[in-house]
């Protein structure tokens, strides 16, 4: 379904890992199409130069937004970011991708739309360094943490506060550590 006009249009957008749907509707509400793209800023770009110059654009806050947003922006869009907990109500329905599209599109049409916070590429860049570092610290500690459980396994005393600092590597030389599982013949048959 294609219709000529000439106003701005709004268009929702449904956006999944690898394929999304936009519905581009009127001011007043009147639909004017729908598209199902393959995810790549090339696709969306050709789909939203469809919109006409400067469409509203709505998307939910779902994994992966960053791109789509940057490459609607860069299209001369003005974007909206639903929140995902205000939109929850449609979460109930099975088959979604249009509707939500559609229903995305309605709520930023009228007004109603629970907005998230776009924040700016340095914010966001910033951030992921700090979820980066967050996991990697994480994984760091898990790691020392299996290292204690090895040595109270085998019984060897913890004498120094940190065992991970500077000069702790001296006093493991000659440590032998028992297997903290007992070995295991392989069975027949399995």
């Amino acid at each position: 379904m294609e219709s000529a006009y000439d106003g701005r249009q709004i268009v929702g957008m449904d956006l999944h890992r690898r394929r999304s749907v936009l519905v581009r509707m009127t001011e007043d509400g009147r639909r004017l199409g729908t598209a199902r793209i393959t995810n790549s800023p090339q696709e969306l770009r050709a789909q939203i130069a469809r919109a006409g110059k400067s469409p509203k654009v709505v998307l939910e806050a779902t994994y992966g937004w960053y791109w789509a947003a940057d490459t609607l922006a860069a299209a001369g869009a003005e974007v909206h970011l639903a929140h995902p907990l205000g939109v929850k109500a449609f979460a109930c329905r099975r088959v979604k991708n249009e509707l939500d599209a559609r229903d995305l599109a309605d709520l930023l049409r009228m007004g109603r739309l629970p907005e998230a916070w776009i924040a700016p590429l340095p914010v966001r860049e910033l951030r992921e360094l700090t979820r980066y570092r967050a996991k990697l610290v994480s994984l760091r500690t898990s790691c020392k943490d299996q290292v204690h459980a090895v040595l109270a396994k085998s019984g060897i005393p913890v004498t120094r506060s940190d065992i991970f600092g500077p000069g702790a590597g001296s006093g493991w030389t000659g440590c032998r550590c028992r297997s903290p599982t007992p070995a295991r013949s392989p069975r027949c048959g399995r």
